[in-house]
């Protein structure tokens, strides 16, 4: 985890020289959305950082070719170097950069840095979650009723609730990670998305809100995996265990 929070650290400035900045930017293929001159500089600075250090570890970002032979390596950075590029390109605070270590598919260690707030989340396995240094708690919220759940307006559709949609309040901010880590200290009660999740965007996040004391699953109620062939999870529900299950029933 130290390895991770210097690298988090030593890239948050380089977003920040672009941030506000108007750097070039244009829309990935097959419309995967924004990518700019600043998610890759991020992404270059922290692979030297974290791969110097650790050169027998593999490599999974959203900003680098996929190369399958991460496959064959037991522990793995997963990294997203801007989460939440539209925020970031928009002038927005609310873009984070998410840095985790999976070992046999689990993540043991896990940053979470959003430079323009001044923020860094972190934890690691047998830890506790921090933000900025002090231990932080999930929601003790048990009823799924007024429930304040960040999520996307989609995923209140009427045909993924099939017992109806639940009586709560929507919330919601740009990255996925930071959302992760705003349900691990009990700023809302859940973080709810039922879109197939690319695991650079909850490896970090995942790890956190679990220390914290929230189940992390995928959408149907499994643990999320990482450093899978097709690096995607069906949706993450990261939510006390009490209203976790609560989500869970209305969805089944």
């Amino acid at each position: 985890m130290a390895l991770l929070l210097a690298a988090a650290q030593a890239a948050g400035p380089i977003a920040l020289r672009y941030w506000r900045r108007d750097p070039k930017a244009w829309e990935k293929e097959a419309g995967a959305g924004p990518v700019s001159e600043a998610d890759l500089a991020v992404d270059a600075a922290l692979k030297d950082h974290l791969r110097a250090a650790r050169p027998d570890y593999g490599w999974l970002s959203e900003e680098t070719p996929d190369d399958p032979a991460r496959l064959s390596h037991d522990r793995v950075f997963v990294v997203d170097p801007i989460d939440g590029t539209r925020a970031f390109l928009a002038g927005e605070e609310a873009f984070a950069l998410s840095l985790a270590v999976a070992v046999a598919g689990v993540v043991k260690a896990a940053v979470v840095h959003l430079p323009a707030r001044g923020l860094t989340y972190a934890a690691h396995a047998g830890g506790p979650a921090t933000r900025n240094g002090a231990e932080i708690h999930a929601s003790a919220r048990t009823d799924l009723p007024g429930a304040d759940v960040l999520t996307t307006r989609a995923t209140l559709a009427p045909e993924f609730w099939p017992r109806g949609v639940p009586d709560l309040k929507r919330s919601f901010r740009a990255s996925l990670a930071w959302r992760l880590c705003l349900a691990a200290e009990g700023k809302h009660d859940a973080m709810l998305t039922l879109r197939d999740t690319w695991e650079w965007d909850s490896a970090a996040g995942s790890l956190i809100a679990e220390r914290a004391g929230c189940r992390v699953t995928d959408r149907h109620g499994a643990a999320l995996r990482f450093n899978q062939p097709v690096p995607q999870a069906p949706g993450v529900i990261a939510a006390p265990p009490d209203l976790h299950a609560a989500l869970r029933a209305h969805l089944a």
